[in-house]
């Protein structure tokens, strides 16, 4: 395996794993402080046991996430010095924040897991919103440095090298915005979904469970709120791409000719011999329509760009995108789905095969996630720093990275093994519906 091919696989695979406890880390505590929340509102203290369970899930998924974030970290000086040396400056602002935020959701976490009748209901509450709050800047400020690595601004070129170095230009980068504001939304989306599909399936085991209805009910609504307004961000998005990387739009849709009255393809597999997508249903005009709010908007195709320049491999990122587009739609289908039957039925434990959709949907969004990344990150290629900096003038010079590929893929294969074991035990030990009687009894 070439020392680039490694170096890429094994950033992605880091990415891909520590990107699910940045999602979790992200909506997780809104949850957790939410069933805190409604149990000082309503009494119900089968809200209560759910904060606690899920407090403990968060404290899992936060030491784990630390974890590999820190490995993370050291990968970027490892496999791309030459990137850090350049860019270390301009994007040190961002990631310095992003570990202030990082320490400050540590602390509050700590004070949240051990404040349980040792801090006033308030101070508790107000601990759990700073840890929701602290997570969601720290997903923000990483995002803001990825979103400059694909517009970078905040500096002027002389002989090469970055000078006049302005680092509130970095942080304020033209795609810092729609960047951050479609990853967090795909965070509680994510979140939402997945937490819902895991107490629906254990629902279905144990109907009219009060423990699973309630988690059901607080996981679902924030999941469903954030799976609607997604598309919306979505469209933003795809206009701001089109705006400032047109190469990866056409990426995006496996668009190889340049003009107007362009198509919006569903599924199909880039052919690049013959300079088509094969097997794709085609809207006419579509997407010129969807970006331009006009037909007879310009798409700029493959053919505008070098060959050399092109996204690799193309396949990756127009397969990504549709699933990541796919799935969010499937999602935002199953929320209005649930917002139907709360009309109709006021709850929609009513429908089983709703609540079997909830459980085949739980991964829906975090494949969505994984998706949307490798849309963003390989669809940046052949740059590391969009225009500026290719991939392959910033890896290490050292050779044998197919090892330390190896070693790393061992290393999250533990990790994710660990993680899994830890919250199927949390899960089976969920309490049944006599149980949750008996401690809300007991409670009282």
């Amino acid at each position: 395996m070439p020392d680039i091919i490694a170096a890429r696989s094994q950033m992605a695979m880091s990415l891909a794993f520590h990107i699910i406890f940045s999602c979790i880390g992200i909506a997780m505590p809104l949850l957790m402080v939410t069933a805190e929340w409604l149990h000082q509102r309503t009494g119900d203290d089968v809200y209560l046991l759910l904060a606690r369970r899920w407090a403990i899930g968060t404290a899992i998924m936060f030491a784990v996430g630390a974890v590999s974030g820190t490995v993370l970290s050291f990968e970027l000086g490892l496999l791309w010095p030459h990137f850090m040396k350049w860019a270390g400056a301009i994007i040190g602002m961002p990631f310095s924040l992003e570990g202030f935020a990082f320490f400050t959701e540590a602390i509050f976490l700590g004070i949240y897991l051990y404040g349980w009748d040792r801090v006033s209901t308030r101070a508790h509450i107000a601990a759990g919103l700073m840890v929701a709050f602290s997570g969601m800047i720290s997903g923000i400020f990483v995002v803001i440095a990825n979103a400059w690595m694909n517009t970078p601004v905040g500096f002027r070129l002389v002989n090469g090298l970055p000078t006049d170095i302005d680092p509130i230009a970095s942080l304020t980068n033209p795609a810092a915005l729609h960047e951050t504001v479609h990853m967090t939304i795909a965070a509680y989306a994510a979140t939402g979904f997945v937490v819902a599909g895991i107490h629906a399936a254990m629902w279905l085991r144990d109907r009219g469970n009060l423990f699973h209805q309630r988690a059901i009910t607080i996981a679902f609504a924030v999941g469903a709120i954030a799976a609607v307004i997604q598309p919306l961000s979505g469209d933003v998005s795809a206009v701001a791409v089109e705006r400032l990387q047109p190469l990866k739009m056409a990426a995006f849709e496996g668009l190889f000719q340049t003009g107007s009255h362009a198509p919006l393809a569903i599924g199909g597999i880039p052919d690049l011999k013959n300079r088509k997508l094969l097997y794709a249903i085609e809207l006419p005009s579509m997407l010129s329509l969807m970006t331009f709010h006009s037909v007879d908007g310009v798409i700029r195709g493959l053919d505008s760009f070098p060959e050399k320049d092109w996204p690799a491999p193309l396949i990756v990122v127009h397969l990504a995108f549709q699933v990541m587009v796919g799935a969010g739609f499937a999602m935002a289908g199953l929320a209005m789905w649930g917002g139907l039957l709360i009309w109709r039925k006021r709850t929609v434990f009513t429908s089983i095969w709703f609540m079997r959709a909830m459980v085949a949907a739980a991964p829906l969004g975090l494949i969505a996630v994984e998706a949307g990344w490798a849309v963003t990150e390989v669809g940046r290629q052949p740059w590391i720093i969009y225009g500026v900096m290719r991939t392959a003038d910033a890896v290490t010079p050292m050779p044998g990275l197919a090892v330390t590929f190896a070693l790393y893929t061992v290393l999250y294969i533990f990790l994710g093994s660990t993680v899994a074991y830890l919250l199927w035990r949390q899960v089976m030990q969920s309490p049944t519906r006599s149980e949750v009687v008996t401690l809300t009894a007991a409670a009282r």
